[in-house]
């Protein structure tokens, strides 16, 4: 009984630790950019010591790269929810994008700071591979253009989302997270005619 209640604590050791490393890098990204960022910056922010930061993780990347994993989760559940109605057939395509658009919403200066200029190429490439995951499960049922290759298809859907996402949260448009969907899914979808 006692070893499990031990093992409890510690479980809730480290996720405090975690939080607060991943709150400091944050925190971090958005005052320096995270390319400035260094490991002795993230412990000095989140007050713990350098074992305790590497018993943890193996670098900055690794903590950045860890604190996508949520939005991961998140992404594969909305996705899993807007390709199943009540009798399971299929119901609105790329259902990743509206979720996406959503927590964007949530946490709009850490995306500016992530997919703008100082959030450094390991953030959007985590972003990047987490989308084609997703894109490419869409995708896996749809018919389609022998002569395009399936991977130049989920790249264009990618590479189209984050188009719309960096210019929504740089230019602060007045639209909400269902209207900039709308946007991303009329271009891609029905491309760009009238």
């Amino acid at each position: 009984m006692w070893v499990r209640q031990a093992a409890e604590v510690m479980d809730r050791r480290a996720a405090r630790t975690r939080r607060a490393l991943h709150g400091a890098l944050m925190s971090l990204i958005l005052r320096k950019g995270y390319e400035a960022i260094t490991v002795q910056d993230i412990i000095d922010e989140a007050d713990v010591g350098r074992s305790t930061f590497y018993a943890h993780y193996t670098g900055k990347e690794d903590l950045l790269r860890s604190g996508f994993q949520t939005l991961r989760a998140e992404l594969t559940e909305a996705q899993r929810i807007a390709r199943a109605n009540i009798d399971g057939s299929q119901d609105e395509p790329l259902g990743f994008s509206l979720a996406m658009f959503e927590h964007a919403s949530g946490y709009t200066d850490i995306y500016r700071a992530l997919v703008g200029e100082r959030g450094g190429g390991v953030a959007v490439n985590e972003i990047r591979r987490i989308l084609s995951e997703m894109v490419k499960k869409e995708l896996s049922g749809v018919r389609h253009d022998e002569t395009v290759p399936q991977e130049v298809r989920i790249q264009f859907v990618v590479s189209a989302f984050l188009t719309v996402l960096t210019w929504w949260l740089e230019r602060r448009p007045k639209l909400t997270p269902s209207q900039v969907d709308t946007i991303f899914r009329r271009l891609v979808i029905k491309g760009i005619g009238p």
